[in-house]
């Protein structure tokens, strides 16, 4: 590299290059890339696509990871609806069009599909009927003959949108057993609804992300405006700013945000506004600090001279140089964000059911630690737990890779 080059490097540049050497800061970051390609991908890759991954098979609850059973799709008697992929990612998924019935064994009988319920207690299951066509078919209910027998041992069929189709019976058959039973995997079980517990775990992960993400804007936002005005202007304005702070720093954070919550209401959108706007003090003391220092600076008073006004002073020259403190200091409030919605959800006041959260599979599970299946409150707690080492990682790399005397 010629010295020409090596001047022309960007400081972010340099930092990227002291961060590679931080082992720990790169594996946070790759935590948390992933994680995020999880949340993004959304539905797309969980093993439960429905919306907030809340498919409960009742029959198989509580069920320890690995488990496997043999299910039968009977198709729901209305039309499908078209989701493309982007819906099933920004808008949580897609319902599904089958019902899923967990079942011991299944056989066929004339016209129809009999199936066992699934019960591992030693007693028989329930047997439960339905007509090889409606399995597998949306029927028009609302017609007199839905399906009709006609000649050659074949069933013509009455499909929802007046759309009629004519199939043999051992035809049906062949196509439930290809396509309607499978063998169904559980790798981290299933939670104490029958729901799967891998895919709740993997909505969970954009409910924390999103909830840490706004947040973060939201006390960047707040915090660099009110921190740059203090810290310029200085004055009367910067004492009545300096108190705001000191009074919401005062309050216990959790506090707070409960206190917010309860005015906004419960709820996931209420729950981005109360974190935001109690995580925003931070930011302004450090803005505030570090505006102090700059506005004093001799690029600060050439810039005063040449005639530029106040605020393109604070935006183009001294807002990027206090950028650095305010990154790394976002990636320790993401972390906290993170922990305030688990709190919240595990208090009843945070994301609501069905919405997948890590703090409601906690609240919902607890009970169990003492019961032999303490994998399902440890499962989401693990996920917090990295998830906020990660975010901590990724600051405390920041932190070092920013600092331009090392």
């Amino acid at each position: 590299m010629t010295k020409e080059n090596s001047y022309s490097r960007s400081l972010s540049y340099y930092a990227w290059q002291r961060l590679k050497k931080n082992k720990l800061a790169i594996v946070g970051l790759v935590f948390v890339v992933f994680s995020t390609l999880i949340a993004v991908l959304g539905a797309l890759i969980r093993p439960d696509s429905t919306p907030m991954a809340n498919e409960m098979l009742l029959q198989l609850t509580t069920r320890e990871p690995g488990f496997s059973s043999k299910v039968i799709l009977i198709r729901k008697n209305k039309p499908s609806e078209r989701v493309y992929f982007y819906q099933k990612m920004f808008f949580g998924g897609e319902e599904n069009d089958y019902t899923i019935i967990p079942i011991n064994k299944f056989w066929f009988d004339k016209e129809d599909v009999v199936v066992e319920k699934f019960d591992d207690s030693g007693l028989k299951g329930q047997e439960i009927r339905f007509n090889v066509a409606d399995a597998i078919y949306p029927i028009d209910l609302a017609e007199k003959n839905s399906i009709r027998r006609v000649e050659n041992n074949s069933l013509e069929i009455n499909l929802i949108g007046s759309e009629k189709i004519l199939k043999t019976v051992s035809e049906l058959q062949n196509e439930i057993v290809e396509k309607n039973v499978r063998n169904q995997t559980f790798l981290l079980g299933t939670d104490r609804f029958g729901r799967d517990m891998m895919s709740r775990l993997m909505a969970g992960t954009l409910v924390s992300l999103s909830v840490g993400f706004i947040s973060v804007l939201i006390s960047i936002f707040i915090g660099i405006f009110v921190g740059a005005l203090g810290g310029f202007f200085r004055g009367k304005l910067d004492d009545v700013i300096v108190w705001l702070i000191n009074v919401v720093w005062a309050i216990p954070t959790l506090l707070l945000v409960i206190a917010i919550t309860l005015v906004l209401g419960k709820g996931f959108w209420q729950v981005f506004i109360a974190v935001g706007l109690t995580m925003w003090v931070e930011v302004a003391r450090v803005v505030r600090g570090q505006i102090l220092g700059i506005r004093e600076k001799e690029f600060i008073e050439a810039g005063r001279a040449l005639g530029f006004n106040d605020f393109r002073l604070i935006f183009r020259h001294v807002l990027p140089n206090v950028m650095g403190p305010v990154i790394v200091i976002s990636a320790a409030n993401f972390a906290s964000a993170i922990l305030i919605e688990a709190g919240l959800s595990f208090l009843g006041i945070g994301a609501q059911p069905p919405m997948a959260s890590w703090g409601t599979m906690i609240r919902d599970h607890y009970g169990y630690i003492i019961t032999g299946k303490a994998y399902l409150a440890a499962f989401p707690g693990l996920a917090i737990m990295f998830m906020v080492l990660a975010f901590m990682l990724v600051g405390n790399g920041l932190r070092d890779a920013l600092d331009s005397k090392l």
